[in-house]
């Protein structure tokens, strides 16, 4: 089973991810520093959680992009 996360989390990366798309990449650490360097006002427990699922979210999506142009591929017809 997956971990849980509240709404208040998801809604705050959600919103942060539109704000700030470029700025995030698959690497937890530097995440955690540029939430710290934009000076998001919660907790130091608030912000790590914040910081691991947008890691999470930039993961799958790259994840399947990979997959969408992996099927995109596989149907090209061959000559």
């Amino acid at each position: 089973m997956g971990k849980v996360r509240t709404e208040m989390i998801k809604r705050i990366s959600l919103e942060l991810l539109e704000r700030y798309p470029y700025s995030f990449g698959t690497e937890f650490e530097p995440n955690k520093q540029f939430l710290k360097q934009v000076e998001l006002d919660v907790s130091k427990k608030l912000r790590n959680r914040v910081a691991g699922y947008v890691t999470t979210i930039i993961k799958s999506d790259l994840a399947a992009e990979a997959q969408e142009a992996a099927a995109e591929a596989l149907e090209e017809p061959q000559q």
